[in-house]
């Protein structure tokens, strides 16, 4: 039934995650139709707010019809409210002026207990240049699509020490983000790289390169000056976020990290171990409701090596001797799944979880393009290793992987969910259910031409841009999908920034590979936009972040 006015009622305990939940609910509603959500007493209203642990389990949801025509959303506990809510307004529809409450009825409970998310904040992306209101709106939107975790990463080699007023000013912008995850009901999480340092690290204590993401201002921790550096300037983070209730601490091993030396090698089965046991004694001194997650990132992988050195196998030897230091191990590389555990099983037995490289694979600059959805990649890779993976956390680099994001929590919530079922699920409620159809289909064809990559003539100093993967009449087609779509957009749809970055990334398509490549002026209009949608700036953002438009013009 379309109405033109709506009301709620809340009868759980008004905890902070309940009232959250009502206000994302009232909050969503006026933004997309304007219709002002009133708040009324238990028994009177059109949808209802509850908690009934009897009906739905931790973290789970009903939405079910009750009394006098009213609809009742009851959580198994607050965060399970707060993604029923998630699931109403996605099951919703909303035009200016009316509201289609959802009509969808039944129970739903998450597979995954780990369904989270990391925020990459450096080279001035996104995350790090967004004002932080518009950060902490991003993580609300999130948890309604059933987030429960947040991490974040202190990246040390950007200063000289912890006392410097970019570092201190890093340091609360992090803590900012995590206490907002915390509001909307998401366990604050912490990213510890094993043996960073910073910039200004003692030369004579500095680690040997492996070729895997040095800075060359990481420690070796088989000096005993480089250990107690190490573990001094952990100490120091770890103690940055007393505040914080930390509900996982990650303990990091290459990229940037990793040491070469005789002593070390193989990092991932010897040096790593023994100065992560000792970063993890510190995380049980600061923090001592934290869980333990050690990263296998990049294991094995020959380009720091001269020959395989059995990084998984010496770990999973190790951790079948001691395992009592760790609780989860994360699994992930920039490309397909690791094998050693697809063929041998987790090592040390302990319950998994992957970390998804949905921003910085086959583009460059990454989101430079725009939107970059490749559901079916993310599908192949969980019908190939979800049945290890008790959850995850995608790695970000910003909001052009938006969509990448929902497919995975999609993963994460329901094991057999299906990638494109998620899209069309994201692009209804995004785009609204006339669009969600034309939008899917655009997804799915722009997945395909996936693999650009910006270059600069050596001799003339132009950019060009290198498409070996598109397909003109395709391209041409996606333009008209969403012409199609925009023509049908409700306002917000349309004013979004979800919308423009799909949109944008199908007319650069069009225009460079109509134009063999060539940089034109309509190109460069794109790519500035993207710029201002992604907060750059064009003095100190990478170049690997940022879209491709002609600097100084």
């Amino acid at each position: 039934m379309t109405k033109q006015h709506f009301s709620v009622s809340i009868s759980a305990p008004r905890t902070p995650v309940v009232e959250k939940a009502a206000a994302l609910l009232c909050r969503t509603v006026a933004e997309r139709t304007g219709i002002r959500v009133e708040r009324v007493p238990s028994g009177i209203a059109a949808l209802d707010l509850a908690l009934d642990s009897d009906a739905a389990p931790a973290e789970a949801f009903r939405i079910e019809d009750a009394a006098l025509h009213t609809v009742r959303i009851a959580g198994g506990d607050a965060r399970g409210l707060l993604y029923g809510v998630g699931k109403f307004l996605r099951s919703s529809r909303f035009d200016e002026g009316t509201f289609s409450p959802c009509t969808w009825r039944g129970g739903s409970a998450p597979d995954c207990p780990v369904r989270g998310l990391y925020f990459a904040t450096h080279f001035y992306n996104w995350y790090h240049q967004a004002p932080i209101e518009e950060i902490e709106r991003y993580i609300e939107e999130l948890a309604l699509q059933g987030c429960n975790t947040l991490s974040v990463w202190f990246d040390m080699h950007h200063y000289t020490g912890i006392g410097q007023p970019a570092a201190q000013a890093m340091l609360a912008r992090l803590k900012a983000m995590l206490q907002a995850a915390s509001v909307v009901g998401m366990g604050p999480a912490l990213t510890l790289l094993a043996n960073e340092a910073y910039a200004d690290s003692p030369k004579a204590l500095r680690a040997a390169g492996t070729g895997l993401g040095h800075y060359g201002v990481e420690l070796c921790p088989s000096v005993p000056e480089g250990r107690r550096l190490i573990l001094e300037w952990r100490r120091e983070v770890l103690e940055a976020f007393a505040d914080i209730d930390l509900r996982y601490i990650w303990i990091w091993p290459y990229d940037q990290g990793g040491c070469a030396c005789g002593r070390c090698a193989p990092w991932g089965c010897n040096g790593f171990l023994k100065i992560g046991r000792a970063v993890a004694g510190l995380c049980r001194d600061t923090h001592p409701n934290a869980e333990i997650v050690l990263s296998t990132w990049l294991f094995d992988r020959k380009a720091h090596a001269e020959d395989d050195r059995g990084e998984f196998a010496g770990l999973d030897a190790a951790l079948r001797q001691d395992a009592s230091w760790v609780n989860w191990l994360m699994i992930d590389s920039h490309q397909e799944f690791p094998r050693y555990p697809l063929e041998h099983g987790v090592p040390g037995g302990l319950p998994a979880l992957n970390f998804p490289e949905i921003s910085m694979f086959g583009m460059a600059p990454w989101g430079g393009y725009g939107a970059n959805p490749a559901p079916e990649r993310f599908q192949a890779i969980w019908d190939r290793a979800g049945h290890l993976l008790s959850g995850g956390f995608p790695y970000s680099e910003g909001i052009f992987e938006d969509i990448n994001k929902a497919v995975c929590l999609g993963f994460y919530w329901d094991r057999n969910r299906r990638a494109v079922d998620t899209v069309w699920e994201y692009a209804a409620y995004e785009f609204g259910p006339d669009a969600a159809e034309n939008a899917t289909r655009v997804v799915q064809r722009l997945e395909r031409a996936h693999g650009h990559r910006a270059v600069r003539d050596s001799q003339t100093g132009e950019l060009r841009h290198l498409l070996p993967n598109a397909d003109p009449a395709a391209a041409d087609e996606c333009c008209a999908l969403l012409r199609d779509a925009e023509s049908r957009l409700p306002q917000f749809a349309r004013e979004g920034w979800r919308f423009r970055i799909l949109k944008l990334r199908a007319e650069l398509d069009r225009e460079l590979s109509v134009g063999g490549g060539r940089h034109t002026e309509f190109a460069d209009a794109c790519f500035r936009e993207l710029a201002e949608l992604y907060r750059v700036d064009p003095a100190r953002t990478i170049a690997s972040v940022r879209p491709p438009f002609r600097m100084g013009g």
